[in-house]
């Protein structure tokens, strides 16, 4: 008899080799290399099963479509990213760094949940059951119908499941839970797959909502296998600077609802709040202008945002200028920085150039390019643009202005917040946007003037 060949396959990205090793070859990731051969071995003695009744197989146009049941978790913001609230049976996958607030804003959707007659189980594998109630009774999360356990064997947690018989049920990470009948310590590869593919088993065997909480890697990725991204329902990214009290919830999957909603809240001593309208929170409150400022408005999702950009201009007698900015892609800016002098003819290349977004906003999109170069303008000239004043657009090496995505939604947002004079696509070049900026300046020196005396 021949002799079976072994052959070893990645659990992340498929990768395959005659022999076991410990690192993946392809993407580099540990411990996820397995022998497929008895896998392969046991498929091939598989016989085919009849099937009858509702199992057979019929036309498409023959299934009924009936609409996913939603819930509200009462944190519109939250239930915003879900696409409408919690469907029955769905798994939710919260991923986010350390101390970004996952576990704060669960525990606030369990007891809002709780407060309309639910009962929630809150399964903390990281945390006693102390440390959760300080926390609950810090952010006012206190209820009767609130169950709170602190497990992080799979069996014990199923155990509870049982007998709780909960609405909803909160796994506080998945990572630190582990099954006794797989070999491996809890956030490896395998016991991950164990513990998410039984939770979420559970979830569609009883239409019971499941929100798990997912750790991330150093570049921000969600650890464990990539498996774990697949079998989930929803897949959210709780992110927010450290510095700052504002987080964004955003959806990366989603199979009820969109994956382009962005849901804003603000973190404080008392909990954690959404924010239904951030249309302030990204620019500053001078009555006065300021030269060196430009707001543009910004597509988070499907939500139009105004931001605030702002620029200082210093001259440098140093053989190379410094370049700092926060907030905003620092290569965009050094091309945007070579259009203003190629295209435009204002020379920055000798002095040192500051650029920054109000409120830790982070400014990626090329739809903020235009706003980027008239701060700049203002502050190398020393000219403030009116409150009134707002610009979107991206700019190409030649000077050119093309429309932003959104440029109708972008238009109307700053129409609600008072913004009269909107400069993008209707201005074809940077040198044209920057007259008709400039023009506008020469109202508010006038009625500074007009204060003074």
């Amino acid at each position: 008899m021949a002799r079976t060949q072994s052959l070893y396959r990645c659990t992340e990205c498929g990768w395959t080799s005659i022999k076991w090793v410990g690192r993946c070859g392809e993407c580099q990731a540990w411990g996820t290399v397995e022998d497929t051969t008895a896998a392969a071995a046991s498929s091939r003695g598989t016989a085919a099963v009849s099937v009858a009744g509702t199992r057979v197989a019929r036309p498409i146009t023959e299934a009924r479509g009936t609409a996913a049941q939603r819930w509200n978790t009462g944190i519109g913001e939250f239930d915003r990213v879900l696409g409408g609230g919690i469907v029955p049976g769905a798994a939710v996958l919260l991923s986010g760094e350390p101390g970004v607030g996952k576990s704060t804003l669960l525990l606030e959707v369990a007891s809002r949940a709780a407060a309309t007659g639910k009962r929630v189980l809150y399964v903390s594998a990281e945390e006693s059951v102390d440390q959760v109630r300080l926390r609950a009774e810090r952010t006012n999360a206190m209820h009767d119908q609130l169950y709170l356990a602190s497990e992080v064997d799979l069996g014990v947690i199923l155990g509870q499941i049982d007998q709780v018989q909960p609405d909803l049920v909160i796994a506080d990470s998945v990572q630190t839970i582990s099954s006794s009948t797989v070999d491996g310590i809890a956030g490896g590869t395998s016991q991950v797959r164990e513990v998410a593919s039984t939770l979420i088993r559970v979830a569609k065997e009883r239409s019971l909502p499941v929100l798990i909480v997912g750790h991330v890697t150093k570049d921000g990725t969600i650890a464990g296998p990539r498996l774990l991204e697949h079998l989930v329902d929803v897949v959210c990214h709780f992110e927010g600077d450290r510095q700052t009290a504002l987080r964004f919830v955003r959806a990366l999957k989603n199979r009820f609802g969109p994956t382009d909603e962005v849901g804003c809240f603000d973190m404080a001593g008392d909990g954690i709040h959404e924010v239904p309208d951030p249309s302030g929170l990204f620019m500053s409150r001078n009555s006065t202008p300021v030269s060196g400022t430009c707001v543009t408005v910004a597509l988070e999702g499907r939500r139009a945002l105004p931001v605030e950009v702002q620029a200082l201009v210093v001259p440098s007698s140093a053989p190379q200028p410094r370049r700092v900015v926060n907030g905003v892609d620092s290569s965009r800016v050094a091309m945007l920085l070579a259009v203003l002098e190629r295209r435009a003819g204002l020379k920055l290349s000798d002095a040192d150039v500051y650029v920054s977004t109000v409120g830790g906003m982070k400014l990626t999109e090329p739809g903020a390019d235009l706003a980027i170069a008239l701060a700049l303008a203002s502050a190398a000239r020393d000219r403030p643009y009116p409150h009134t004043l707002a610009a979107v657009g991206e700019i190409s090496l030649a000077g050119e202005i093309r429309p932003a995505t959104g440029a109708k939604q972008r238009a109307n947002e700053a129409s609600r917040l008072g913004f009269t004079t909107v400069l993008g696509a209707d201005a074809e070049h940077l040198r044209e946007a920057l007259r008709v900026a400039f023009s506008l300046t020469q109202s508010v020196r006038e009625r500074e003037l007009d204060r003074a005396f």
